[in-house]
């Protein structure tokens, strides 16, 4: 019973819970990029470049007996290819993904609230000088 309650207390805890809401919430915004690269970006890309899919550079690494040309069809057919392009692809989506995260984090900085600086700790008086202030207080009294 024991393990049962460990669980449950791990479950419901506020970290796992965040955890998992992070992963959705990130599943989700990936999708949302794949869509901005696949949708947006690449066709603007292709436009200058001229024309040119990503996702169909590859380069044949065994026998095409049936000069297939489309990747699909390579892959359908078993045939082992050097798909390159998709990686560009992927590669391409990580790196937006990247630069999206780090402007909302740099937002999110500049938004939070600055703490006020913390009060100066007083300087570390000498011993001598200590000792001087002391006799001086002394001898007031």
């Amino acid at each position: 019973m024991g393990m049962l309650q460990e669980f449950k207390e791990f479950a419901v805890k506020g970290n796992a819970m965040d955890l998992a809401v992070g992963v959705i919430i990130g599943a989700a915004f990936g999708k949302i990029v794949d869509s901005v690269v696949g949708d947006l970006i690449m066709p603007l890309i292709s436009m200058v470049v001229g024309k040119l899919d990503f996702s169909n550079l590859f380069v044949v690494l065994g026998n095409n007996p049936e000069n297939l040309s489309a990747l699909a069809d390579l892959k359908k057919a078993g045939i082992p290819v050097f798909a390159y392009g998709s990686f560009i692809t992927i590669l391409l989506n990580f790196v937006i993904l990247a630069f999206i995260i780090f402007m909302m984090v740099k937002q999110m900085n500049r938004l939070r609230k600055e703490e006020p600086p913390a009060p100066e700790a007083p300087a570390e008086i000498p011993e001598d000088v200590q000792l001087l202030r002391e006799i001086r207080d002394a001898l007031k009294k």
